[in-house]
């Protein structure tokens, strides 16, 4: 099976987990790049008017791929927003997808992370994990968005991480079989 692991990562974290994931299952990875560098005002700009931002690599080269394996953070309940132009081209060529995330969820978690994916792609995904940061922060305190937001993701964290994905991935790949 051709499969190829997508990530776009504004911290790092995202990045970090899908490499761990590409490197077990000795698959591609893609790392997607806003053409234009991204900061915080443009990112609550995008969420709230919904906004596609310009990306490489194009969606078009993910043709040759049996399964989508897609890396990214949550951002204000919605995915982030530089895989918007991968949702669109997805709704116009199905293909087998999963979604893995690892945000702040610093409130709480991504309760309607689903059927957004549902909405922007057309189809549910074979496959999807939503992991928060606020797992690996110490519990006997109040976690903050800031606390999440500043925290990176160690190798250990994201081998721990990738062993739970690729067990899921796995399962996957053997009931398509």
């Amino acid at each position: 099976m051709n499969i190829a692991v997508i990530s776009f990562s504004f911290t790092g974290n995202n990045d970090r987990l899908a490499a761990c994931v590409a490197q077990d299952l000795s698959a591609t990875h893609i790392k997607i790049t806003p053409q234009k560098p991204m900061t915080m005002g443009k990112i609550i700009l995008d969420m709230v008017f919904t906004r596609t931002p310009k990306v490489d690599p194009d969606p078009d080269s993910l043709q040759q791929y049996d399964l989508l394996l897609f890396f990214a953070p949550v951002w204000m309940g919605h995915i982030a927003s530089p895989l918007r132009a991968y949702w669109n081209y997805l709704k116009s060529n199905p293909q087998a997808y999963g979604f893995f995330s690892i945000s702040g969820g610093a409130d709480n978690g991504n309760p309607k992370l689903r059927s957004e994916l549902l909405k922007r792609t057309g189809a549910e995904p074979s496959i999807m994990l939503d992991q928060h940061l606020k797992a690996f922060l110490p519990q006997n305190s109040k976690t903050t968005r800031n606390d999440t937001s500043a925290y990176k993701i160690s190798e250990t964290e994201a081998s721990f991480l990738s062993s739970i994905a690729i067990k899921e991935i796995n399962k996957l790949i053997t009931d398509k079989q």
